[in-house]
């Protein structure tokens, strides 16, 4: 299987990211979560889909909303869309079995989250990954 994503972020409906695996350490998580909450909101009121892709210079954005949750991937920019589409609804079906009964009484506490990174692996591009790609 290919490890297609590179960063991943989970956010709730008023924009908490719940789980993320970045690379940047210097990106203010809760910020790139609120700003991409405030640009989905903005979406949906021009279309009912909301924001689904976007691209920056190096990096291709995808977003699977589900269940009042936004889950939001990252791959290089050639990667196509339909591959980060294909892993967010893997990991989106993987956070709901795993997490489903949490939610009946969830609080908020977004530590209950902190080893979805293990149950991820397969779909997440990782350090040695990267660091063998840079040089090839």
């Amino acid at each position: 299987m290919v490890k297609v994503i590179q960063d991943i972020w989970i956010l709730d409906k008023a924009g908490i990211v719940v789980f993320h695996r970045t690379f940047d350490k210097n990106l203010d998580v809760q910020l790139f979560g609120g700003l991409m909450s405030a640009l989905n909101s903005f979406a949906e009121n021009l279309s009912e889909e909301g924001l689904t892709s976007f691209e920056l210079s190096q990096k291709k954005f995808a977003i699977v909303q589900k269940n009042e949750f936004l889950f939001i991937g990252n791959a290089k920019n050639k990667t196509k869309e339909r591959e980060i589409f294909r892993e967010l609804e893997s990991i989106s079906e993987k956070f709901f079995e795993l997490y489903s009964e949490i939610f009946e009484t969830w609080q908020g506490d977004i530590t209950l989250f902190q080893n979805f990174e293990d149950e991820i692996e397969d779909s997440l591009e990782g350090t040695i990954e990267r660091f063998k790609k840079a040089f090839w």
